[in-house]
């Protein structure tokens, strides 16, 4: 099949699945084809269309034939350099905080769905599960034979103490993820039922997928029991394809083949050495002088790429990537202070502390930032929600949002904050990390071009700086999210007041909220969340991603591209190519 003939048949899938009612989508699927452990692949488009998720970008990926490996082999050992990181602070799913953390715990533990390459969920440890009619109960059969890295069989019960510890807002960050789960009951040994308060669109690729959502990632009872909380988060027992054999912080985390792993074609690899290499250059070094094979953890910098392309010895793989990147700015800073934005915009813009964070938004001169910073590597963002995410994405919104690039607006709301060209106005700290200081340092030179204003970038490695902005402890930090398949990971995960990012750390007498707190928003971040419905999903997402931008709740910088870089020995197959994750267990060496 020719390119022509490829986009064609495309464009015909996607015609057939979005032709449906939108009061009864799933008319003409019977309740076979709704049922797992894999449906066909026209009930998953017209799903994927349900749900309001089906792009291009979904459909010709399974019409292309899946490229053979030529001269690839099972076995041998993977160097993977971890980039932008010291250490790598914890691999408990429940305390887990970066995309670079569950990159990796996501090939020693299952859920009971993982998403695939099209950025549908399919099963994992769930060998199959049906759904009623009303969309409320979901029952899941679990895979017979399973067991944990440590020998102890999977069943049931691990699947409801996992829940009861991640429904836990003491023992886990994510607890908000599972919180439309009205009751989780135990069948059998080998089958569970959950019941929703809710319809839930995301509930299969975001509460119970193994890797972004992470409330559901399958943990070992008995592994934590005997090992503690601090030793079992540094090296968690799972029934995933690598075990860890060993992990100090500060070190590398190695992997070993799990031989017991339920399916007994994977995984490929022998063993894997995960090596944290922090900086532009050690990284560039290490795998220029062969020293590791492969790239993970942090994006890669932009200003590699070029270099990296040229390296015949490299293959460079570009795909959009579902995250974002902004320019935080402390609310409780007093130049840019806002104690409450739940008052209409146009009163908000009469407070000098908005006038400066608006100023500092519309000052943001994105399109100069994605070619200077990242090499033409990105997409000006201006909302959390990435273009992966289908048609809930608002391509207007850089035209309608208060953050557009408008250096004169920009240069009045400062004066009229009373720094006119930006006299007077106070040395700002732009946290960044080692990796992206070079990004940090063109923004700051955007800031000096169009407001006058200082800002120092202060590089601070990953752990210390996340844990900084946790607590309120910062002026303004770039950085951002990655692995965000769905409306909630962008606006659950970090645009409400109770969000799981929003300063959870911080002194909360001195801080009432973290770096944004706006009732509205709130409440139709919870409606979106739990409607069916895609056309109304839709305009929940774009009123609350509307909101967050309009009142400046960061500046919205860009939605990165996934930039996966390793050796031309490495064999990484179609199956394997997740942006935004690494899964290890299919790939080979050659």
């Amino acid at each position: 099949m020719n390119e022509d003939d490829l986009i064609k048949r495309a464009q015909q899938e996607l015609r057939e699945a979005n032709d449906f009612d939108p009061r009864d989508p799933l008319f003409g699927l019977s309740r076979d084809d709704m049922r797992g452990p894999k449906m066909s692949r026209r009930a998953t488009l017209r799903l994927l269309a349900a749900g309001g998720a089906l792009t291009m970008a979904q459909v010709l990926p399974g019409l292309r034939p899946t490229p053979a490996m030529a001269a690839a082999h099972g076995g041998g050992e993977l160097r993977a350099a971890w980039g932008g990181v010291s250490e790598i602070v914890t691999l408990d799913p429940a305390r887990i905080n970066q995309v670079l953390q569950f990159q990796i715990a996501s090939n020693v533990l299952s859920g009971l769905m993982h998403i695939n390459n099209e950025l549908v969920a399919e099963g994992d440890l769930a060998e199959s599960w049906g759904v009623s009619e009303d969309g409320l109960v979901y029952t899941v059969k679990l895979r017979e034979g399973v067991t944990f890295h440590n020998g102890d069989a999977f069943d049931a019960d691990d699947v409801l103490y996992t829940f009861a510890r991640s429904s836990d807002p003491e023992q886990s960050i994510h607890s908000r993820v599972i919180a439309n789960v009205a009751a989780l009951d135990k069948l059998n040994d080998l089958e569970v039922r959950f019941t929703l308060k809710q319809p839930q669109a995301s509930f299969l690729t975001k509460a119970l997928e193994r890797a972004s959502g992470r409330a559901m990632t399958i943990v070992s009872r008995g592994a934590i029991e005997e090992m503690g909380l601090s030793q079992s988060g540094l090296t968690p027992v799972g029934t995933g394809p690598f075990k860890i054999v060993e992990h100090k912080l500060g070190g590398s985390v190695i992997l070993e083949k799990f031989e017991n792993y339920f399916d007994p074609e994977r995984p490929k690899l022998d063993r894997i050495v995960i090596t944290p290499v922090d900086g532009t250059e050690p990284l560039a070094a290490a795998i220029e002088a062969g020293d590791v094979d492969y790239i993970g953890g942090n994006p890669v910098p932009g200003e590699l790429v070029d270099r990296f392309n040229a390296n015949s010895d490299l293959t460079v793989d570009i795909k959009p990537a579902p995250g974002f990147q902004s320019i935080w700015i402390n609310p409780w800073r007093d130049v840019m202070k806002v104690e409450d934005f739940n008052k209409p915009l146009e009163e908000l813009k009469q407070e000098n502390g908005f006038k400066v964070r608006l100023a500092l938004a519309k000052a943001l001169h994105r399109d100069l930032f994605v070619q200077q910073a990242l090499f033409g590597n990105g997409v000006p963002a201006y909302g959390s929600i990435n273009a992966a995410m289908g048609f809930y994405y608002d391509e207007t919104l850089a035209e309608t949002s208060e953050q557009a690039y408008d250096p004169e607006g920009a240069q009045a709301l400062l004066a009229e904050a009373g720094y006119p060209g930006g006299e007077g106005f106070p040395t700002l700290k732009l946290q960044t990390t080692p990796n992206t200081r070079r990004a940090g340092l063109v923004v700051a030179n955007i800031y000096k071009q169009v407001l006058g204003i200082t800002v120092e970038v202060d590089p601070k490695e990953f752990s210390v700086g996340i844990e900084e902005f946790n607590k309120m402890d910062f002026d303004l930090r770039l950085g951002g999210s990655g692995g965000d398949y769905d409306p909630d990971d962008g606006l659950v995960d970090w645009m409400q007041t109770s969000s799981k990012f929003n300063g959870p750390t911080r002194d909360k007498e001195m801080y009432p909220f973290g770096f944004w707190s706006e009732a509205e928003s709130d409440a139709l971040v919870d409606q979106q969340a739990a409607t069916a419905d895609p056309a109304a999903r839709r305009d929940l997402v774009q009123k609350a991603n509307k909101i967050t931008s309009d009142k400046v709740c960061c500046g919205f910088l860009y939605h990165p591209v996934d930039i996966l870089v390793h050796s031309s020995k490495v064999n990484v197959p179609t199956q394997s190519r997740i942006p935004g994750l690494h899964d290890f267990d299919r790939i080979t060496l050659s």
